[in-house]
């Protein structure tokens, strides 16, 4: 049987209790994912005086990986659909593993920038990949809840990586941050090879080869009907925002909470607050996003992300405790609901969900490029992170406002 066909629609009776290790393969990659987009936060200050770099150069190197995403995520989703997720989601596996080592090996600025590009090809395969597989094993309501609990694989990523970097990991490795990344390679090799041989079980052979009943249109007539859509084109620039906010608050959260005065390993516990948060939010914020309470669920998170950089600026623990559990609730979901809220416009729907999910990430990691960037910058240029907690802030309201507009576009399309 050709293997493109069988992997790219993996079928699993809803009975079969093997489905639950296919979805612990996929966690495993996907936390391997999270663990090495946060590689870098607890250990900003050692590489930028090991690499002598700037923070708006760490900045840059930060948001490279979003940089190539923009521009492959939709050649990996084709590649998807011709390798089929057994072998694809390998290939990303290995890609960050690679991106990993040469991220311990790098000696220079344009040599960890490379190192950190490199992610750019690897994630993007394991974020089409993951939901992919997830949807063909599970329907009903347990889609739902597989899809929120492979979805804290990357949040459990980052925890390890924020709360375990100082604490332990770089005193047992001779405080030396390469040999971190070392390690984090050795896991995503690991993983990678822990997915093959789960997705080889015999489970996987079985496979729905009935053509569709609906005829094919090609992808550039779908995506310039999509862009017609002044829907979709807010949702899109929404998407920018909610990005920026994301990657550029995760990257520089453990720097920002030490240069209010925190120790390092101090810093890296309170800097993994909002993704424990997180992981409880992922769980059950997306599930009370109905389309009767979307839009208000919407607009209450993007509030909280704004008021999670105004705590921010604040050097009392209480109020930075608030600003990281608000932060943690914006973050949970606000990715989520936005995704849902795309695929369910008018005229989207399931036929059309893939295209409009590529351009979602595509677009969004505009914002996941420029998130880490603009704070490295305004940075340099003001000597604090006030002035990029005060553009998170306006994102925030921007988010908001742009949620009260897409709610009227929406309802004036039915």
């Amino acid at each position: 049987m050709n293997e493109s066909t069988t992997a790219a629609t993996p079928l699993v009776t809803t009975n079969n209790p093997y489905r639950w290790a296919l979805l612990a393969g996929v966690w495993l990659l996907y936390c391997a994912f999270g663990l090495t987009a946060t590689s870098f936060a607890p250990m900003t200050g050692l590489i930028e005086s090991d690499l002598k770099l700037s923070h708006a150069a760490m900045g840059s190197i930060m948001g490279a990986w979003q940089l190539v995403y923009i521009f492959s995520a939709i050649p990996c989703g084709i590649l998807l659909d011709k390798l089929g997720p057994r072998w694809a989601l390998t290939a990303g596996g290995l890609l960050i593993a690679a991106s990993t080592l040469f991220r311990g090996m790098a000696d220079s600025y344009s040599t960890m920038l490379f190192a950190v590009m490199l992610f750019g090809i690897g994630g993007p395969i394991i974020s089409a990949g993951a939901p992919k597989v997830v949807t063909s094993l599970f329907t009903g309501s347990s889609r739902g809840l597989a899809m929120g609990i492979y979805m804290t694989g990357p949040a459990i990523g980052g925890v390890i990586s924020l709360t375990l970097t100082h604490s332990t990991l770089l005193p047992s490795l001779g405080n030396d941050w390469r040999n971190v990344m070392f390690l984090w390679t050795g896991f995503a090799l690991l993983v990678s090879f822990i997915w093959l041989a789960i997705a080889f079980h015999p489970t996987l052979n079985r496979a729905s080869t009935a053509p569709s009943n609906t005829p094919a249109v090609p992808q550039i007539q779908v995506i310039k009907m999509l862009l017609s859509n002044p829907a979709v084109i807010l949702v899109l620039s929404m998407s920018v925002g909610v990005f920026l906010f994301n990657h550029g608050l995760n990257n520089w959260l453990p720097e920002l909470l030490r240069h209010d005065g925190m120790s390092l390993i101090t810093a890296g516990y309170w800097a993994a607050i909002p993704t424990l948060i997180g992981i409880v939010g992922s769980l059950t914020i997306p599930r009370l996003a109905t389309p009767a309470r979307r839009f208000p669920i919407l607009i209450g998170l993007s509030l909280c992300a704004a008021g999670a950089s105004i705590l921010l600026q604040f050097q009392s623990e209480a109020l930075l405790f608030s600003g990281l559990l608000l932060q943690g609730i914006a973050r949970s979901a606000l990715m989520t609901v936005l995704i849902l809220t795309l695929v369910e416009l008018p005229g989207i729907g399931d036929r059309y969900a893939g295209v409009a999910s590529g351009l979602f990430f595509s677009a969004a990691e505009v914002g996941g490029m420029l998130g880490p960037l603009s704070l490295g910058l305004l940075y340099d240029f003001t000597g604090q992170f006030d002035a990029g907690l005060y553009l998170l802030t306006a994102v925030g309201f921007g988010l908001a406002l742009s949620t009260r507009r897409l709610s009227r576009l929406s309802q004036s399309d039915h």
